[in-house]
């Protein structure tokens, strides 16, 4: 067994985070630069589009891929994984209502509310993720490479 193939999970899940971090900032600035722009709503509903589709692709390989597998070696962990599942089912509420309204094209403002209700919800996710699971990632061994565990980011 590769010994750092086994620690890889919980760097590569931070790491994943980091990045939707990243697309989460990425559009909130295109947002506050493009406000008054005229290509600035099509920039912005890129902008949108691309991040809402790189979350939903990691949440649903985390359904798909790491959950199972974490579930069925550490099934003390499925109270967590059901509440993880269910913050995905939110999150992916939350951001078709970004995409439809960065489609129509709503205001900054409007656009801005919605980011910032997603990014409230993703950063306590994240953060109850990264404290619930990280430690049984570091041992767990998944069938799979990192674009269909944890998607493609």
């Amino acid at each position: 067994m590769d010994v750092a193939r086994l620690i890889a999970w919980d760097q590569e899940l931070r790491s994943a985070h980091s990045r939707l971090r990243a697309a989460l900032a990425a559009t909130h600035e295109a947002l506050s630069e493009g406000e008054d722009a005229p290509q600035a709503t099509s920039e912005l509903v890129l902008y949108c589009i691309g991040f809402c589709t790189a979350l939903d692709g990691h949440h649903g390989a985390e359904d798909r891929m790491l959950f199972p597998a974490l579930r069925e070696e550490h099934p003390e962990l499925g109270g967590i994984i059901d509440k993880l599942m269910q913050d995905h089912s939110m999150l992916a509420h939350l951001l078709a209502s970004l995409r439809t309204a960065a489609e129509r094209g709503d205001d900054a403002a409007s656009i801005g509310r919605h980011l910032d209700g997603i990014a409230a919800i993703m950063e306590s996710h994240f953060r109850f993720e990264e404290r619930e699971i990280l430690e049984p990632l570091r041992a767990i061994v998944v069938d799979g490479d990192v674009k269909s565990v944890l998607g493609p980011l």
